[in-house]
């Protein structure tokens, strides 16, 4: 089938199509994320779940990055990258509406959720996936900076403003309602992308009868030899592994050492939001001006640094609640500025018919390490304390702008680099 010219000339946002994705792609992360908080919640508030059962649900949610990415990778490579966002959303809605049936036959029980946690996480892997190899195949190379500025505005926007909703519903709804409102935001996801009229066709060059195993190692070598790619991977890893542990334990500390309500722990994380939203059109404009390494390592330094004023916060009144979401509204902003720009370079460098297997090796790598650091959080809030396992893995964030200063991605200027010939 022939595939319709790519948007190139007319602004994104006057694209049918792009708005369709877009859409679908903000409904998709707000259900993922609402759902990775109210999980965790109804766990704590309805089964009672210390730090360690939590870490051990969010690994549980997390574990699947590490088991499937390469091969859904793969997977997304040999067919329509929209076909796989919609049954991954139609599915993470109906494993979400086992919870609540669960409940309602009073059968709801720790490995319930965890069983959901991972089904859920293995169709998050392949929604991922697919998003970001789509984006590469619908619009032209000089629209990349816009189009990830808007996807990835509206991901990291749900990365607090879902699990502030998530926050707000389990206080006002229920636990068990708040999973099913959770569960629509999937649906309404893979309506939306489902009306992508512009047609799609497989990269070129893709050989559908090879051996996954070979098709596999191609995306492995082409991350682990240019070094560009490799430097996006061990920065990704060390970030993920160092927030995952933090998030464990920034999620028990907030409502059992400062004593806040569950909306006020909602407010405090939807702060990031709003400045993930001026990330985003920062991101679409600074690195023109000053350079693609100067803004990535500048931006983690700040968004990683600013953490370490969580640890060191007492008490629960509006000053405590104000200053904890000052220091996320800083680090939306400058988090949300390493991610466009992050995602854009490695889209830049990658040949269309690989998209799929690098973003794969680089979720699998820089995300993979995340069920280890959901334990480390938990085990270290129950053997040093909430605020001593706070402070160590906010310092641990500090590790990934350090590492990006010495790498070639600080060397990069303000044009884009050239594809990888494979």
């Amino acid at each position: 089938m022939r595939v319709s010219r790519r948007v190139s000339s007319r602004a994104l946002w006057r694209d049918h199509d792009f708005r369709k994705l877009w859409a679908g792609q903000t409904a998709s992360q707000f259900g993922a994320q609402s759902s990775q908080v109210i999980l965790p919640l109804l766990a704590v508030v309805a089964l009672h779940a210390g730090a360690g059962q939590l870490g051990a649900l969010r690994a549980v949610q997390q574990v699947p990055i590490l088991l499937f990415s390469l091969f859904v990778g793969v997977w997304v490579d040999r067919r329509r990258s929209r076909t796989v966002m919609v049954l991954a959303d139609f599915g993470r809605a109906a494993a979400l509406a086992v919870i609540p049936v669960a409940y309602l036959l009073g059968v709801l029980s720790l490995p319930v959720l965890l069983a959901v946690g991972f089904v859920v996480g293995v169709l998050s892997v392949c929604f991922d996936v697919g998003y970001q190899a789509s984006l590469v195949r619908l619009v032209d190379r000089d629209r990349l900076a816009q189009g990830n500025s808007a996807l990835e505005g509206s991901r990291s926007a749900a990365q607090v403003g879902g699990p502030a909703l998530g926050g707000a519903m389990v206080s006002l709804l229920s636990a068990p309602v708040s999973v099913v409102v959770s569960g629509l935001f999937f649906v309404l996801s893979a309506l939306s992308i489902r009306r992508i009229r512009r047609g799609e066709a497989a990269p070129r060059g893709v050989e559908p009868s090879a051996r996954m195993g070979r098709q596999i190692r191609e995306g492995l070598q082409l991350v682990f030899k240019d070094p560009s790619l490799r430097a996006v991977g061990i920065a990704s890893g060390i970030f993920q592994f160092s927030f995952a542990a933090l998030m464990t334990v920034y999620l028990v500390f907030l409502p059992r050492t400062l004593h806040l309500s569950g909306a006020a722990v909602g407010l405090v994380l939807a702060a990031m939001g709003p400045g993930a939203l001026l990330g985003s059109l920062l991101a679409a404009r600074l690195p023109g001006r000053f350079g693609y390494g100067t803004v990535m390592v500048a931006s983690a330094a700040l968004a990683d640094g600013v953490m370490l004023c969580v640890p060191a916060v007492h008490g629960s009144s509006a000053v405590t609640v104000a200053l904890l979401m000052a220091v996320n509204f800083v680090f939306g902003v400058f988090g949300q500025l390493v991610d466009v720009t992050v995602m854009t370079v490695r889209q830049a460098v990658t040949p269309v018919r690989i998209q799929g297997r690098v973003v794969a090796t680089i979720n699998f790598v820089g995300m993979g390490l995340t069920p280890l650091g959901s334990l480390l959080g938990g085990w270290l809030a129950g053997q040093w304390g909430l605020r001593t396992g706070l402070l160590v893995t906010a310092a641990a964030l500090a590790l990934s702008p350090l590492f990006m200063a010495s790498s070639p991605l600080a060397r990069l200027g303000k044009s884009l680099p050239l594809t990888v010939r494979n």
